[in-house]
C-alpha cells in the first residue's frame, strides 16, 4: 500500500508540470461579464489578441452581461478547472456585489482564482462646468453653502463610481442626492446637460470632454497623482483621505485550476502587458498595466472589501 500510495504521488507531482506545458490545449474562452465595447471587454480583447500571438492558439472572447457582472464572474466560477476557461473582471462582481445582493451565485473566495490585474484607470472627480468650482475645496465650501442645488450621478446604485462619492461626501461631512444611471454614457450625458452637477467616473469617459471644456475634472481618487493625467490633484492632497477607487480589470480562473497552469498563464500575460504596442493601447484608454501578482491580486480584494463594506453598511446601500 506504502509503494502504491508514493507510485500515486509521483505521478501526480508529474503530471501538473505536463498539464502546464499542455496548456493551452484548444482554444481558449475569456469570459467577459459586461456588454461589448466596454472597459473589461476591450482590455480583454487587447490580451487575448496578444495571447493568441504568443501562444498559436486562438482566443475566444465571450460577452456575458447581466445580474451587475454576476452572470459572466458564475460563468468562470463554474467552469471546469482546466485553464480552457479564463475570465476578466472587476471589483463590482469580485468584492462589492456580494455586499449588496442578498444572494449570490458564486463566493469569489471559493470559487475563484484570481490570476492578475491587468490594468487600472483612475477614477476623477468630474463637474459640469456650470458648478462655480475649480477645486476639490471650492466645491465642498459651495455644497455646504447651498446643498439643495447640488445631485450627484452614478453608473448605478451599488457601482463603485456611487460608493466613491457616498465616501467622499461622508468624509467631507456634506449630504448630496445620488441619482444612479445605466452606465457611464448615460451618466456623462446627464452631466453635461446638467442634469447632475458632479459624479466620480472613470477618467476615460470624461476626459476628452474635459479637453474640450464641456466638463471640469477636479481630482483623481488615486492614492497619488497619475502619470497619464499629471496635473490633476488627488482627493488626499484636498484632505480627503480614503476615498481609493482606482478601475481595474483582473484576470480569473475557476478555483481549483492548478498551480502549474496558472502559473504559466500568470507568465504569459505578464509578457503580453509588457509589450509596447500593448502599452501603448492602453494609454489611449487612460489604462496602465499592473500585472501583479496572485497574491497581490488577493490583498487587493480584501482592501477593497475593508474600504466599501463600511461605506455600504453606513449608507444602508442594497442593490436594485
Amino acid at each position: 500500500m506504502k509503494r502504491f500510495l508514493l507510485s500515486v504521488l509521483a505521478l501526480a507531482l508529474l503530471w501538473s508540470p505536463l498539464c502546464a506545458q499542455e496548456w493551452p490545449a484548444r482554444a481558449v474562452t475569456i469570459i467577459v461579464p459586461f456588454i461589448a465595447g466596454s472597459t473589461p471587454d476591450s482590455l480583454a480583447r487587447i490580451v487575448a489578441e496578444g495571447l493568441q500571438q504568443r501562444l498559436g492558439t486562438p482566443f475566444v472572447v465571450e460577452n456575458r452581461a447581466g445580474a451587475s457582472g454576476n452572470t459572466g464572474t458564475a460563468a468562470v466560477a463554474k467552469a471546469a478547472p482546466d485553464g480552457q476557461t479564463l475570465g476578466v473582471s472587476i471589483v463590482g462582481p469580485l468584492v462589492i456585489n456580494a455586499l449588496l445582493f442578498a444572494k449570490m451565485p458564486y463566493e469569489t473566495e471559493k470559487d475563484i482564482a484570481p490570476i492578475t490585474i491587468l490594468a487600472a484607470q483612475p477614477s476623477v472627480l468630474v463637474v459640469n462646468p456650470a458648478v462655480v468650482a475649480d477645486s476639490v475645496e471650492s466645491l465642498l465650501a459651495a455644497i455646504r453653502r447651498e446643498p439643495d442645488k447640488f445631485t450627484y450621478g452614478s453608473i448605478g446604485r451599488g457601482s463603485l463610481s456611487h460608493l466613491a462619492m457616498a465616501s467622499l461626501a461622508m468624509k467631507a461631512g456634506v449630504s448630496v442626492v445620488h441619482l444612479p444611471f445605466p452606465g457611464s454614457p448615460a451618466a456623462v450625458t446627464a452631466l453635461l446637460r446638467g442634469d447632475v452637477q458632479m459624479a466620480v467616473l472613470p477618467a476615460a469617459s470624461v476626459a476628452p470632454l474635459a479637453t474640450e471644456g464641456k466638463l471640469r475634472l477636479l481630482a483623481v481618487t488615486s492614492p497619488r497623482r497619475s502619470a497619464l493625467l499629471p496635473t490633476l490633484p488627488t482627493l488626499r492632497e484636498a484632505g480627503i483621505t480614503g476615498v481609493e477607487a482606482d478601475a481595474w480589470v483582473g484576470l480569473i480562473a475557476p478555483a481549483g485550476t492548478s498551480e502549474a497552469v496558472l502559473s504559466k498563464i500568470h507568465r504569459e500575460v505578464v509578457a503580453v502587458l509588457a509589450d509596447g504596442a500593448v502599452i501603448e493601447k492602453l494609454k489611449t484608454q487612460l489604462m496602465v498595466p499592473v500585472a501583479n501578482s496572485p497574491q497581490a491580486f488577493k490583498a487587493v480584494l480584501k482592501e477593497e472589501h475593508d474600504r466599501w463594506a463600511p461605506i455600504i453598511a453606513a449608507g444602508g446601500i442594497k442593490a436594485e
